[in-house]
């Protein structure tokens, strides 16, 4: 019966952890994500370092990157983007994948 329980706390912390660095490689990629659209919005380096706050923040709204997709909107507007949604996924993935290198190597 020990044996079984330890499995069942085993496996709990397991995805506890891996829940905890699912939620820092999305932060991590927000931020990114965010760096890199403010640089194309022309921001000055203070003004990219709010807005990326502004949207990690705006991630933590719900599951996934619909949040962010949301919070920026108004930024690609109001600066004429030429960025399609098709675009936004993509550099959303490219940073997820950098994120996760990016922290499985602090890790290391």
């Amino acid at each position: 019966m020990s044996s079984m329980n330890d499995r069942e706390k085993a496996f709990e912390q397991k995805y506890a952890l891996d829940q905890e660095l699912m939620f820092r490689i999305e932060a991590r990629a927000s931020k990114l994500f965010a760096l890199w659209l403010a640089d194309q919005a022309g921001m000055n380096e203070e003004e990219s370092k709010a807005f990326a706050t502004t949207i990690v923040s705006a991630n933590l709204d719900e599951p996934g990157f619909g949040d962010v997709k949301r919070a920026i909107q108004p930024l690609i507007s109001e600066k004429g983007l030429n960025l399609t949604e098709h675009a936004i996924d993509n550099k959303l993935e490219h940073f997820m994948e950098e994120a996760h290198r990016q922290i499985t190597t602090e890790q290391k």
